[in-house]
């Protein structure tokens, strides 16, 4: 399907946006396109790949302009420019808003406005019953993108998907590049709780799960992949054992806006999931603004239904959790 097409990356430049453009750099796609604000990533990856194929546009998802100027000719979009640091968007929340929430909906009415066939907009497990602002603001953004997709009817021209992820191993601002460099100077491993637990995704999991949305999404679409999860001590215990540390393991306590565990699905949206065997489909929500079908008809299912969180999905022991870390070559060759 990606045969001569041209894709459009938003946030192009980050750990998403290089992980699917090495996939797809392998396949027949025409071209793809870059988009992000930061010039010294893109001369970093323009002379990476000296590749013809990759075009880079200079924009801010914020101004819809600037996005525009790079949609011309567009069939697929995958959408990954966000704000999604927790504390950077805990006290810049106003930031986390204009990018992660009005920003996408500049890049879904450029894309419906230029006929791009399909948009896989990337949410994360953090958008579940939100408790911080980067949870929060990644929430509306999936309720944006449904909106979009619903008032477009049964029919319509883009097809707009989202994929939410748990925590992906690796990737830029999370805890085992910063374990890994503690571990290397020799300084303690710092831990805010050693019973916390996340989702361990690789980044060929997610671009796996991208694509998964754009060859199978139905307008509305959130896909979500069934991950293992495994809790701080263990990850901590697998990465000194593969790099022969002894360093010290320090507690210091949940930072502000931190779960204890993280739900990838709501029980609500359990209630209607669909099982695609490595992956959740939980189709869109289309009723309408009559309230006699959110008041009066209810689902007597969801209340029996749990949520599927990183405390009650597959657990890895330290050896199953060193088998996913070797899988990241540039820490543990």
């Amino acid at each position: 399907m990606f045969k001569d097409k041209v894709l459009l990356i938003t946030g192009g430049t980050g750990s998403f946006g290089n992980a699917v453009l090495n996939r797809f750099l392998n396949t027949d796609i025409k071209e793809i396109r870059i988009f992000s604000r930061d010039e010294k990533k893109q001369d970093d990856m323009r002379h990476q790949y000296s590749n013809p194929r990759i075009k880079f546009y200079i924009g801010d998802v914020r101004n819809k302009r600037s996005v525009d100027n790079a949609m011309h000719g567009v069939d697929f979009i995958f959408h990954a420019a966000a704000l999604k640091q927790v504390p950077s968007c805990e006290f810049f929340p106003i930031e986390a808003v204009n990018t992660n929430v009005l920003g996408t909906q500049n890049v879904l009415d450029s894309a419906v406005e230029y006929g791009v066939k399909r948009m896989v907009v990337l949410s994360t497990d953090k958008a579940a019953y939100p408790i911080n602002a980067m949870g929060i603001s990644k929430a509306m953004m999936e309720k944006v993108a449904y909106a979009k997709a619903r008032s477009l009817g049964d029919n319509p021209k883009t097809i707009i998907c989202c994929t939410r992820y748990g925590n992906v191993m690796g990737s830029r601002g999370s805890v085992i590049p910063l374990w890994y460099n503690q571990i290397k100077a020799g300084k303690d491993i710092t831990i805010t709780d050693p019973n916390m637990s996340r989702f361990m995704m690789t980044l060929d999991d997610a671009v796996d799960l991208a694509v998964y949305a754009f060859q199978h999404g139905k307008s509305g679409d959130l896909f979500v992949q069934k991950a293992p999860a495994a809790s701080l001590e263990i990850l901590a215990t697998a990465m000194q054992d593969l790099l022969n540390s002894k360093v010290t393991v320090r507690v210091i306590g949940t930072r502000h806006g931190e779960k204890l565990y993280e739900t990838l699905v709501t029980r609500e949206e359990m209630a209607k999931s669909v099982d695609m065997g490595q992956y959740f489909r939980i189709p869109l929500d289309s009723r309408d603004l009559n309230y006699d079908k959110f008041f009066v008809e209810g689902e007597e299912e969801i209340s029996r239904i749990d949520d599927y969180h990183s405390h009650n999905t597959t657990q890895l022991d330290v050896e199953g959790m060193k088998a996913l870390l070797r899988k990241l070559k540039q820490y543990f060759s």
